[in-house]
């Protein structure tokens, strides 16, 4: 095991545990998930993602929170904007962030993906800081789970096509897989 990591926590991230989570039923990491939140949508920098994350959103906070009302949902890892890597559930757990999906005719990729959160929209693009931190991270979970290579990188939208549309075409896919 890396040095970077203990127990599935990335050290270099801030952790922030999340409820939303369970055990994995085969404890197989094999697949990353990319995708985008903003909260409201388009905002940035505000402190609702992680509210969410934490079962914590107070969503009277604005009009658009009604439909996350008793949402219990995760993601492992969060960028922000600046950069900044926020880590709420193990990766040796099962965070909640794929929903109803399918990778290479297996569902359920929850069971055996890692799902990595920006901060964005499908359209805003992302900043140096994210991918440079999104890079970063990539190769140190793909040298601590070796199952997880380029091939099993993917976008929500991959895993939960015509559902889910996130990262969405302001990804830079060939600069983020370039420098891995």
């Amino acid at each position: 095991m890396d040095k970077d990591w203990f127990e599935g926590w990335y050290r270099p991230a801030r952790k922030s545990p999340s409820p939303h989570y369970n055990a994995r039923p085969q404890r197989e990491v094999s697949l990353l998930v990319i995708h985008n939140i903003s909260l409201p949508a388009g905002c940035f920098g505000l402190p609702y993602i992680e509210q969410l994350f934490l079962g914590k959103l107070d969503c009277d906070a604005d009009a658009s929170f009604a439909d996350l009302q008793g949402l219990a949902v995760s993601a492992h890892f969060l960028i922000r904007r600046d950069g900044e890597l926020v880590q709420f559930v193990s990766c040796d757990d099962r965070a909640w962030h794929a929903g109803v999906s399918s990778f290479e005719g297996r569902t359920g990729c929850n069971d055996f993906a890692v799902g990595i959160e920006l901060e964005g929209t499908d359209t805003s693009g992302f900043a140096d800081a994210q991918y440079q931190q999104l890079q970063q991270l990539s190769r140190s979970l793909m040298a601590c789970y070796p199952k997880i290579v380029k091939e099993r990188i993917v976008g929500h939208s991959d895993i939960a096509p015509g559902r889910k549309t996130d990262p969405g075409e302001g990804f830079d896919w060939q600069r983020y897989l370039t420098a891995l």
